[in-house]
């Protein structure tokens, strides 16, 4: 999946799921890579998280290679939910990476680990709880306003985090490498002196909208093959 998702980035996949009218379900802003830099794309291993570690061992014992290990702690900003150990047995599990909504700590040795962990961000303390668990914990993981199930694929970068269902990603994958080659070509027409706007022809699209305004630029965009809101 991550070789798949090599030549791509996250808002190109989002723009994908647009166009194809594919749910867009992004982890909320804030969430990022431990080190800049780092992608991730896999199978989703969900598990919610209730103050002891056991339930990351009990996952992992479930995982398939290059699985992404979604941890749900409820956005919590008042503790720090895994670190370096968790990371390590993660890596030892054949996981691809870990997204956490909430925080991490151990920055410093998850760094020198290298596995890709994206979070909101880092913070001393542990947790201090111990919450009765859910049924559902090993089965599905709420993430911001979505809930993620192992039917699902993660893909983050410097941008972000998104959650795509299994049963589109070969749809989605496929338009974000057209949405990525109209972009790169007009990109290189911009450098070589011709206008977005000339492109676009912007022009045109200004004079339709002034005589039918229901006349969107993304329609206009979709008409004419170009691509830059999605």
């Amino acid at each position: 999946m991550l070789e798949a998702f090599a030549e791509l980035s996250t808002p190109l996949v989002a723009d994908a799921c647009v166009r194809g009218d594919v749910p867009l379900r992004a982890a909320p802003p804030g969430i990022g890579s431990v080190v800049p830099g780092r992608r991730i794309a896999g199978r989703a291993l969900p598990t919610r998280h209730y103050g002891s570690v056991d339930v990351f061992l009990e996952a992992f014992g479930r995982a398939g290679q290059g699985d992404v290990l979604v941890i749900d702690n409820g956005g919590r900003l008042d503790e720090a939910c895994v670190g370096d150990l968790a990371v390590l047995e993660a890596e030892a599990a054949g996981l691809a990476g870990l997204v956490v909504w909430g925080l991490h700590r151990d920055t410093p040795e998850l760094v020198e680990i290298g596995l890709p962990v994206f979070s909101y961000g880092s913070y001393p303390p542990g947790p201090v709880r111990l919450d009765e668990r859910e049924p559902e914990v090993l089965a599905a993981a709420r993430f911001g306003p979505h809930l993620v199930s192992g039917d699902d694929v993660v893909f983050g970068d410097d941008d972000g985090v998104l959650f795509v269902a299994a049963e589109h990603v070969e749809e989605v994958l496929a338009t974000a490498h057209q949405i990525r080659l109209t972009e790169r070509e007009q990109a290189r027409r911009i450098r070589a002196g011709e206008t977005l706007r000339r492109q676009t022809a912007f022009d045109e699209y200004l004079a339709r909208r002034a005589a039918d305004p229901s006349y969107t630029f993304r329609w206009h965009l979709r008409r004419i093959g170009g691509a830059i809101e999605e």
